[in-house]
This record gives structure tokens, sequence and C-alpha cells, in this order.
């Protein structure tokens, strides 16, 4: 697929808000893609962020790749295992090594920071909180992990999460297993950590489809988002506010 068509795939599939908020700036354009290549998509997030302004609309990508294994910056050749016919890309996002396929819902969030009142510490728990939110929907209890950021039931990752951040600026996000394939990710010490377990919704019970699991994540980020901004403002106004007059 061409960077091209890609463009065109996007601006047809923005779908309507989910939440009714104050104005569209705090109304992220959800656009609901289907089967992605990866390459093209990466392309595609880093020319929309390239060009965007104080005054563009944030927007959130949901999508699936086909099979493809993405290293990040600071990937470390090691952690591929054993040579396979699926094809490894070096991105820009921080991270180690990580396996994309059919199966596996793809959150990418294209935002201003600034606007939002997020550092990058608060983003990543806002899109653990999102799958960790989703997963407790359906009867699952699930964690992050301070030293190894991602989602987890039990000790197996559920959810991995990546992020690149370029003049306050956001790209790349949050992966969820529902109903995939596994075998890759015995090819790679996933995100650097040999010997970590996976899971997927499918193996701990869940069997909603893949479509309104899709719906579910992106409305449950728009809602982290609007209620995380929602907490720095409400904190920023004085709530006792005294004035003098005789």
């Amino acid at each position: 697929m061409r960077i091209e068509d890609l463009g065109a795939r996007i601006e047809e599939h923005s779908a309507a808000p989910l939440l009714a908020p104050r104005s569209t700036a705090l109304d992220p354009a959800l656009k609901f893609l289907g089967l992605t290549d990866y390459v093209p998509t990466w392309q595609a997030m880093q020319q929309f962020t390239a060009a965007r302004n104080a005054g563009t609309r944030d927007e959130i990508w949901v999508l699936r790749h086909p099979p493809v294994y993405t290293q990040g910056l600071a990937g470390k050749p090691e952690h591929l295992l054993r040579a396979t016919d699926i094809p490894v890309v070096k991105i820009d996002r921080g991270g180690q090594i990580t396996y994309h396929g059919p199966g596996q819902i793809v959150a990418y969030l294209l935002l201003d920071m600034r606007r939002w009142k997020l550092n990058v510490r608060e983003l990543v728990r806002l899109m653990e909180q999102a799958v960790i939110d989703l997963l407790a929907e359906h009867g699952v209890a699930a964690q992050g992990r301070e030293d190894a950021p991602g989602v987890y039931v039990a000790d197996a990752k559920i959810a991995s999460l990546g992020l690149k951040i370029k003049n306050g600026y956001c790209y790349h996000g949050v992966a969820l297993n529902v109903d995939m394939d596994l075998t890759p990710f015995a090819n790679i010490n996933p995100c650097g950590y040999a010997g970590l377990r996976v899971t997927q919704a499918r193996d701990v019970g869940i069997n909603t489809s893949m479509d309104k699991l899709e719906q579910h994540l992106a409305q449950n980020l728009v809602s982290l988002l609007q209620r995380h901004l929602h907490g720095k403002m409400s904190t920023a106004i004085p709530t006792n506010v005294g004035i003098g007059g005789n």
C-alpha cells in the first residue's frame, strides 16, 4: 500500500464523536482503518506530525497490521532470537522489539501533549489504564508495571506500548492482543525481556468481537484524556478565593 492510498483511507474513515466534549479541539478524530500495512502507516504518522500546528485537531487511528516486527530506537539485535520470513522494521519509537499481526488491535495516538497537559509518564499510564478498564469491563483483572510499561494479566503481557515525542506532539501508541497467532512472539524477547510470557483477550475468556473491542478501546482513550484534562484544569483554579472589602 502506498502512503498516498493510506492517506485517502484515513480521510474516509473518520468516525462520529463517541462523547460530547466542549470543543472540537478536545474531541480527537477517530479513524478505524482495518488491516493496514505498517510502513505506510508509520510514514503517515510522521507526515501528520511534521505538518501539524497548534490548531490541528488530534487524531486516534485504530487498526490492525499484517505480520511485522518493529524495533525501537534503542533496539538491540540480539532480542530477535531467530530469523523468520516476517519483516523487521527499525522505527523511531522508544523501546525494544515487538510483534504486530492480525488479531491485534493497535491504537495510534497523534496528540498535542500540551493541549492535554500531559507528560510522557502520564500518557503511558493513561494508555495502560484504557486497556485495564477495557479488560475490567469483561471481568478480567489486569495491571501495569513500573519496571516494564505495558498491561499484564498475572505475569503475562497482553498489551504493549511505545511513543515518539517531537516538538510536544506524540505518535505511536498501544497494541492489545485479542485473537491472534502468538507463535511469532517466541522468536523475540518481547519488549527486550527474555522469557516474558504473552497472552491475549481470547485466552483470558473474552470473546467479544474485534470491532466492538476497537470501539471500547477508542472510547476509553478519549474519556481518559478528557478526564485527565478536566482534573488538571480543576486543580489550576483556586476553590477558595477571598476578596477583601470594608
